[in-house]
Parts: structure tokens; C-alpha cells; sequence
């Protein structure tokens, strides 16, 4: 996501032809046995959708229940439990990197960093923005450290960079070794409302705060060891696409990935907001057009724009290609990165214009109007939608059925409710069979403008009303996850799925009587495994041809249970649970302060 101070881009009503399609639908309070039948005991799945956080920078130090193996920085020597560097710390030090001429997702590596570079504010609150952060020291080792060795877990921290042709450099096809390189030589891309004296190639407001971790061995993050310890934890979950928060939200909805169009027909967008990821001359790695407000549209297909053909040759030499050409059609201007999405949360449509930094209304199949299409009831709720909250409460870009045309011209946009209404149909037990919770921007986890306890706080609080309806929980599934990892350093696989991603690892929690006690689960996801859950569920079929709903369950091998062997594949989060065991009834404390070796 981009700083808050980018985030709500100012815009006027402007009236744009939209397509008007006959999908009546009474938004009434619906009751708690939805009339859809599931394939399996739930009939209510919840997501609820933070922000910005790896696998690693929040379960980096996790220890699960004796009998599971996790892979985090701790299982891999890299960090030992009291956050101090580990045996094999050598082996997540970052690079420093040559790139004078043309972009490479691999540049050619000069030379370790002696030390991080030190972190820096970025615009975290209540700490002047993009100057060294000297609460952390300036001879940090090379690699990951321990946040709250420096700062209290409920600290404002500083921001990564968390952009698409960032992230892609960031992990090196696969290495993860050029974080806090990417985050010193581009930062967010040129192409901000910072004041260019200050911003600039020589000072990108950022250091090594990427590399850093909350560490649960030593108390951090408690809410969520305690959730992963009693319910089930993914070490496998991805963030679907390289990037930042408005793509990723848009795949949660959609399983596939924005582009400019008019009228629905793709076009070519704005030459100011067209991807240039290559340098500029006589700088190391500082892009030429890019930024949240200028480039971000890509026309993959076409091998001779900039930055396309050094990720589509490392696609092309993986197994599989599911998706032939990256899943990039011709003449079409992808959006990988952050813009304003076409609709206001009422309905009205924006401008589409070479300042705004505006998304054209899509028409991109949702999982709102599968649902709808199937009589399966279902809202997205948004933090900060009423109007006795702030805007500042409210994040559009997280709000993804905005940008499309089915919903906000139609009855289905009376779907998009706020936080209040989820606690009124939860204690009117009301609930629609499925969910989406974004919290209030205070709360989602986001680094600089929330904290993670403030997001942990939520999540914890949103069970507890939950399970405060014995009837409702007992057929519940709530999935805990974020949009992206925020630019965050993860040690983790990520599988080469197509030309837009997969990205790093974030965490995924399955809480519910049916889920898996103190399970971990190694079976490969990303954002379109919460849709294939969905559809497996409510019986419903892929949203597109092209959507990675489409894409078969993993088959692991003996050799390695995080690589698929059928890759590209992603899964449907089914082994998270056992729909066979016999519920009666909960112990409320099973699984806590057992004495199994993992403590």
C-alpha cells in the first residue's frame, strides 16, 4: 500500500457509460442456515484481510505443537529463539547489486552489505518522515533482525517498499537476498508527491527495515501464537501477486488481475502511467517511471516494453506454464500496483484521467457474482465506511468490488457494508455464508500507520463475538490473512505461477471448530485458494479461463512437501481441517500450556 498521505487521491464526479446487467438482489438480513447447500460442515466462512506482514516477519520465531515442522527463520537456523542471529544467518545476508543499464529481476551482485542500512521512519506516526529511524541501531548485521529488540510491539514502525517490479528484484528468482538493496536504490519508484529535494536516488526514505521480525518466542504477537497453536497455521500461503495492496485485494476478489480499458475493451492508458522499471542513466537501479502517482500498468505480452521480457524469461523456465505467456493477452495494460478504483463506496463514478491515478471500471468475473449468480449470500464489510469514522478509517483501494460495474451499478452494492453492520449481524446472528472483513485502517496491521497488535486485537475480539454464538461457530470458518507481505523479507518458496506472480509468503490462520488443532500446513496457496475454498464449498465453478481458481491442487513430493510437483498449483485450504472428527462441544482450552517439547 502507499503511504496514507497518497492513499485517497482526490477526484471528481465525472458520469462514465457503465454496463447494466440484471442481477436483482434483496440485501436483507439473511439467516444463519444460509439455503445453498456446502459440501462440508461450514456454512459461514469469514476473511479477514490485514495488511503487509511476511510469514517470517510475524511467525519467523513461531514454535508450533510438538509433531509439526514449520519452516520459518528459526527452523532454518537463520535467527535462534532470542532473535539473535543464528548458525546459518550466512545464508539470508543481503546483497548490494550492479544495475546501471537495463532492468533485471537478478542484477549482478557486488558484495554483501557490511550492515543494514539503518532503518529509516518512512511516515510512521509520530515520527518525522524519511530520516534514519534512531531507535535502531547503525550496525545492524546484514540480515534479519529482532524489531521489538529496539522498539515495544505496539511501536509505529517504518514502511518497505512493496511495489511489483520491486518485489520481483527482491527476492532474486528465489535467492531473497536483495531487500534492503531494492529498498536503499528505488524505494517506492520516482514518481511520488515528495519533495524532490530531499527524495531522489541518493535518499529513498528507506533502509533495511525490511529485514526486520516479531519474534513469538519472546512474547510478540501473543493473540496469534495462541490462535496458531489451538487452530491451524499456513507456512505455505502467498501473496497472489508481486506488489502492493490494490492488486492483491483485487485478486482476492477476482482471482485475476485489473487492466485500463474503455467501455470494457482494453486500451492503451496514459503514457505518464505506463511501468519503466529500467534505470535511469548514471543511476544504480533508480526506475523511470514508476510510483504511485505515475507508472503502474503493464502490457506483459509485448516482450519489448520495459521490464517484460526479464520476468517472462524466468517464467518461461519453469515447469508447468498452466497459463501460456505469463497469462498476459495481447495489447492489454495490466494494473500491478496501486490506483483509485472506479467507483466511490456509493456508487458514483470517478474520473478516468491522466491526474487521477484512477482504475477504469472492470468487468472482470467476481466471486460476488458467483455467488450472487447461485442465490449464496455474502457482504464485504470495510472498516470505516460509516460516516462517524474519519476517512482516514477508510482504505478504497482495500474495498476491491468498487472498481467493478456488476456491483456498484446495481442492487449488489447494497452488499458493501461497514464494521458495524458485521457486529449487528453477528449478534443478530445474521451472518451471510460468506464474509470479507477489512478492519479500520488503525487496525489492519499496515506498518507506519497501525501496528500489528492493533490487527492481532481485532482479529482476536472478531472470534470471541464469533464463538459468543455457540450455533454460529459451530459451522464457522474464520481465515486470517493479509494482502501482501508489505515488502518484508520471508525465507520461504514462491512458485513462479505466472508473469504478475506468486509473491512472498503471509500468514493464513483457519480458525474454527473444524479446523486442524495446532496443525501446520505445507500445501501451496495463494489469495486464489481462499476462492477455490469458496467454490469447493458452495459448489460453484472457476470464475474465468483464465482466473488461478482454474489451477489443479498441489501434489507434494517426498522431497520437498512446499514445492508442488504439478506445478503451477494451488490449493483449495481443505487439509486445514478435518471434517470427520466428531464436534461436541469445545474445549476452550485445548492445546494450551501442554507440556510437548515446542515450548
Amino acid at each position: 500500500m502507499q503511504p496514507a498521505f497518497l492513499r485517497n487521491l482526490s477526484v471528481m464526479a465525472l458520469g462514465i457509460a457503465t454496463l447494466s446487467i440484471a442481477l436483482a438482489d434483496d440485501v436483507q438480513r439473511t439467516s444463519p442456515e444460509p439455503a445453498a447447500r456446502t459440501t462440508t460442515p461450514i456454512q459461514h466462512v469469514i476473511i479477514v484481510i490485514g495488511e503487509n506482514h511476511t510469514f517470517d516477519n510475524l511467525f519467523g520465531v513461531y514454535k508450533p505443537r510438538g509433531g509439526q515442522t514449520i519452516h520459518n527463520l528459526l527452523s532454518q537456523g537463520i535467527v535462534n529463539a532470542d532473535g539473535s542471529p543464528g548458525p546459518n544467518f550466512a545464508t539470508a545476508v543481503q546483497q548490494q547489486a550492479g544495475n546501471t543499464s537495463v532492468y533485471r529481476i537478478d542484477p549482478s551482485l557486488t558484495g554483501a552489505y557490511p550492515f543494514l542500512p539503518q532503518p529509516q521512519t518512512t511516515y510512521a506516526t509520530g515520527l518525522p518522515p524519511g530520516v534514519p529511524d534512531m531507535r535502531f541501531p547503525a550496525n545492524l548485521p546484514p540480515g534479519p533482525f529482532q524489531i521489538t529488540t529496539y522498539v515495544p510491539y505496539d511501536s509505529y514502525v517504518g514502511d518497505p517498499p512493496h511495489r511489483f517490479f520491486q518485489m520481483w528484484q527482491q527476492v532474486d528468482q528465489g535467492r531473497h537476498d536483495l531487500f534492503a538493496w531494492v529498498g536503499a536504490t528505488t524505494g517506492i519508484g520516482p514518481d511520488n508527491s515528495f519533495n524532490p529535494s530531499t527524495y531522489g536516488p541518493n535518499n529513498t526514505f528507506q533502509g533495511g527495515e525490511a529485514l526486520g521480525f516479531y519474534n513469538m518466542s519472546t512474547g510478540d504477537a501473543p493473540k496469534f501464537k495462541a490462535l496458531a497453536r489451538r487452530y491451524a497455521l499456513s507456512d505455505n500461503d502467498h501473496q497472489s501477486i508481486m506488489g502492493g495492496t490494490g492488486a492483491n485485494f483485487l485478486a482476492i476478489a477476482t482471482g485475476d488481475v485489473a487492466y485500463f480499458n474503455v467501455n470494457g475493451v482494453p486500451a492503451q492508458p496514459f503514457g505518464n502511467q505506463i511501468e519503466n522499471p529500467n534505470p535511469q542513466p548514471g543511476t544504480n537501479n533508480w526506475y523511470t517511471k514508476d510510483g504511485y502517482t505515475g507508472g503502474s500498468y503493464v502490457n506483459c505480452a509485448d516482450p519489448s516494453q520495459p521490464g517484460v521480457s526479464a520476468i517472462q524469461g524466468y517464467i518461461d523456465s519453469q515447469p508447468g506454464h498452466a497459463f501460456h505467456g505469463g497469462n498476459c493477452a495481447a495489447d492489454t495494460y495490466y494494473l500491478v500496483n496501486n490506483y483509485g478504483l472506479g467507483y466511490t463506496f456509493d456508487g458514483k463514478a470517478k474520473p478516468v484521467l491522466a491526474t487521477n491515478f484512477t482504475l477504469p471500471p472492470q468487468t472482470i468475473p467476481t466471486i460476488a457474482d458467483a455467488l450472487s449468480a447461485k442465490q449464496v449470500s455474502w457482504k464485504w464489510y470495510s472498516g470505516g465506511r460509516e460516516p462517524t469514522r474519519t476517512t482516514k478509517e477508510y482504505c478504497g483501494i482495500c474495498d476491491p468490488f468498487t472498481a467493478f460495474t456488476s456491483i456498484m451499478t446495481t442492487p449488489l452494492k447494497a452488499h458493501l457494508q461497514g464494521v458495524p453492520e458485521l457486529y449487528a449481524d453477528l449478534a443478530d446472528e445474521m451472518l451471510p455464508a460468506v464474509a470479507f472483513v477489512r478492519p479500520y485502517e488503525s487496525q489492519a496491521g499496515h506498518p507506519a500507520n497501525a501496528t500489528t497488535s492493533a490487527f492481532e486485537n481485532f482479529v482476536a475480539d472478531l472470534v470471541d463475538k464469533v464463538k459468543a454464538h455457540p450455533a454460529l461457530w459451530q459451522h464457522t470458518a474464520v481465515l486470517v490473512t493479509v494482502d501482501e507481505g508489505g515488502g518484508y523479507y520471508d525465507s520461504g518458496y514462491i512458485q513462479p505461477v505466472d508473469f504478475f506472480g506468486d509473491g512472498t509468503r503471509i500468514p493464513l490462520l483457519a480458525i474454527s471448530p473444524w479446523a486442524r488443532r495446532g496443525h501446520v500446513d505445507h500445501t501451496y496457496a495463494d489469495h486464489a485458494s481462499i476462492l477455490k475454498f469458496i467454490e469447493k464449498n458452495w459448489r460453484l465453478k472457476p470464475l474465468s479461463a483464465r482466473s488461478r481458481d482454474n489451477l489443479p491442487n498441489p501434489r507434494q513430493g517426498d522431497d520437498d512437501r512446499y514445492v508442488p510437483t504439478n506445478r503451477p498449483a494451488i490449493g483449495d485450504l481443505m487439509s486445514m481441517f478435518d471434517f470427520k472428527q466428531v464436534k461436541e462441544g469445545e474445549d476452550d482450552h485445548a492445546g494450551e500450556g501442554q507440556r510437548d517439547g515446542s515450548d
